[in-house]
């Protein structure tokens, strides 16, 4: 009789030792929890100042692609180019854009153009990386519109369907950015 008692005390004690854990872990939880911001978003809210920056982040710290980050804005992909990729993105700098046809920028900027201007962006993203250094004289890269750019190579100087010069590389997380002057039109379907 006393063993099974002290059995029974022993059962006991540690049924009731481990509902006080439990609620203890619960309540520190659930503490830290309710102190714990949640935001909305993809991978462009991920707030870190130390990792390389993806193509997207490059392009808003840049005061000469207010433009594009503006039309990425428009087009809803700054999600799309902050994921994992890798993307090789020819960014076209303010100039680029100033140098169409008067109105063209914010004509495109109308919620009624947006498949348009998602159209216009595609046309500057390829998937994968293309360094300059790996680009030929003719060859041809297919866009995320399924449309082919083709590059011009000269003196190590690289141009974009005889009309953007890439003037800088810049290496992302998730990818590569080209840096052009002109912005590219895609041809028009057929």
């Amino acid at each position: 009789m006393k063993k099974m008692t002290y059995t029974l005390t022993i059962l006991l004690g540690t049924v009731v030792f481990s509902c006080t854990q439990q609620t203890e872990q619960e309540s520190t939880t659930n503490g830290a929890s309710d102190n714990v911001a949640i935001t909305a978003g993809g991978q462009e809210a991920v707030d870190d100042d130390v990792s390389q920056k993806d193509v997207v982040k490059i392009a808003v710290g840049s005061k000469d692609h207010t433009t594009l980050v503006a039309a990425l804005k428009e087009a809803d992909y700054v999600n799309d180019l902050s994921n994992a990729g890798p993307f090789t993105v020819f960014a076209p700098i303010n100039v680029a854009f100033d140098q169409l046809p008067k109105g063209t920028v914010d004509d495109l900027m109308k919620p009624e153009n947006k498949e348009k201007l998602q159209d216009i962006l595609e046309y500057h993203v390829a998937l994968g990386v293309y360094k300059t250094e790996n680009m030929t004289d003719g060859q041809t890269i297919n866009q995320a519109n399924l449309k082919n750019i083709t590059l011009s190579v000269k003196d190590g100087k690289v141009m974009v369907n005889n009309s953007a010069h890439i003037i800088a590389s810049v290496p992302a997380s998730n990818g590569i950015i080209h840096i052009i002057d002109a912005v590219l039109l895609p041809p028009a379907d057929k």
